[in-house]
C-alpha cells in the first residue's frame, strides 16, 4: 500500500471551489472556497484522524464485532474496510476524478463478495457532487450498507462564532432521534428531537452521548452555517438515515448521510436482515449521492 509520503492527493477545481481527494479511502481531504478558506476540517489525528471517510460495507459497530451470514461469522471493524483501502484512480481532469475499489485477498476474508465501489467526484461552479456506485460483480446477491461521513469546519471560516452555527432542515423533523449505547449499538429507546422549527442549534452538549441519529428523516437537504454568513448546503437524495456528530469541543461537525446504521442492541440475526442493509442482485448497481454547495447569503432558500 502507498505510504502517506508517496501517495499523491488528486486536486479538482472549478474556480469557485477546489477539493483534494486522497486515494486511501477515496477520501475527500480538503474543500476550499474561491479565497482558499477551508470548509472541511483538517483531520488532526490527535482529535479525529478522519476528514470525510466513506463507510462500506457496514455503518457503525457490529454486535460482538462480527456479522453472521449463512451460518458463518465474519469480523469487521467499525464502519468497514473501505476507509482504510487504497482505491485505484480510473480518471481525473481539472474538475473531476473517478476512483474504484475492488475485492482483494484481505477484503474477501471479511466480506466474501465480488463488489465494486466506484466514487465519482465532480465540481461544477460552487457545488461538489459525489456519486458512489455500489455494484455487484458476482453471481449471488450482495448485501451492504454505505455512508458518507464528511467533517465540516465548525465554525465555518466567515467570522461567526461557533455558537452561532446551526443545521437547518428542508422540512419539519418531529420524529424522535436515536442514540447509541455504551457498546456503540443502536439503543431501542427513542429520544425527543432537539430540532425546533427545522433548526438544530449546534452545541457540544448534544454530543456528550455520541452521535445524533435520525432514522425517520423527512428532509433530503440541509444547510449548515450561521444566520448571516455563507452556508453549506448538503443534498442527500438517496440516504434514509442521517447522523450528526462531533467530539465535544472539536472544530468540526459531521453531517453524515447513511444507507445503513449500527447493529441494534441485542441483534444476532443474519446480516441480510440488519436494518439499513440493501441487497443487490447479480449485475445490479446502486448509486448513492451527496452534493455539497457553498451558498452566499442571498442564495439561501428552503427547499424540499
Amino acid at each position: 500500500m502507498a505510504t502517506g509520503e508517496t501517495r499523491q492527493w488528486i486536486r479538482i477545481d472549478s474556480g469557485e471551489l477546489s477539493a483534494q481527494i486522497d486515494p486511501l479511502g477515496a477520501q475527500l481531504s480538503t474543500l476550499k472556497d474561491q479565497a482558499g478558506r477551508d470548509l472541511l476540517w483538517s483531520g488532526d489525528a490527535a482529535v479525529w484522524a478522519g476528514r470525510a471517510p466513506l463507510l462500506f460495507p457496514i455503518i457503525g459497530t457490529l454486535a460482538g464485532g462480527v456479522y453472521r451470514l449463512g451460518g458463518r461469522q465474519y469480523p469487521l471493524s467499525r464502519h468497514g474496510f473501505a476507509r482504510g483501502s487504497l482505491f485505484d484512480l480510473l480518471d481525473a481532469g481539472k474538475s473531476h476524478a473517478v476512483l474504484r475499489l475492488k475485492p482483494n485477498d484481505a477484503t474477501l476474508k471479511v466480506y466474501p463478495f465480488q463488489f465494486e465501489l466506484e466514487v465519482q467526484f465532480r465540481i461544477t461552479a460552487a457545488t461538489l457532487e459525489i456519486t458512489t456506485w455500489v455494484r455487484n460483480r458476482g453471481d449471488i446477491d450482495l448485501p451492504a450498507s454505505f455512508g458518507f461521513h464528511p467533517g465540516f469546519a465548525w465554525p465555518l471560516p466567515y467570522g461567526y462564532e461557533r455558537a452561532a452555527h446551526f443545521i437547518e432542515f428542508a422540512q419539519e423533523e418531529p420524529a424522535p432521534i436515536r442514540r447509541l449505547d455504551a457498546a456503540g449499538l443502536l439503543s431501542p429507546a427513542p429520544h425527543p428531537t432537539p430540532i425546533v422549527q427545522r433548526r438544530l442549534t449546534l452545541d457540544d452538549a448534544l454530543f456528550r452521548d455520541d452521535v445524533i441519529i435520525l432514522d425517520k428523516i423527512s428532509s433530503r437537504r440541509v444547510s449548515y452555517g450561521a444566520a448571516q454568513g455563507p452556508r453549506l448546503q448538503i443534498d442527500f437524495p438517496d440516504a434514509p438515515y442521517l447522523g450528526i456528530w462531533t467530539k465535544p469541543g472539536a472544530p468540526f461537525i459531521c453531517i453524515e448521510p447513511w444507507h445503513g446504521v449500527a447493529d441494534p442492541a441485542g441483534f444476532g440475526g443474519d446480516f441480510t436482515m440488519k436494518p439499513g442493509v440493501f441487497r443487490l442482485a447479480p449485475g445490479e448497481s446502486l448509486p448513492i449521492r451527496m452534493h455539497v454547495s457553498l451558498l452566499a447569503a442571498q442564495e439561501r432558500k428552503p427547499a424540499a
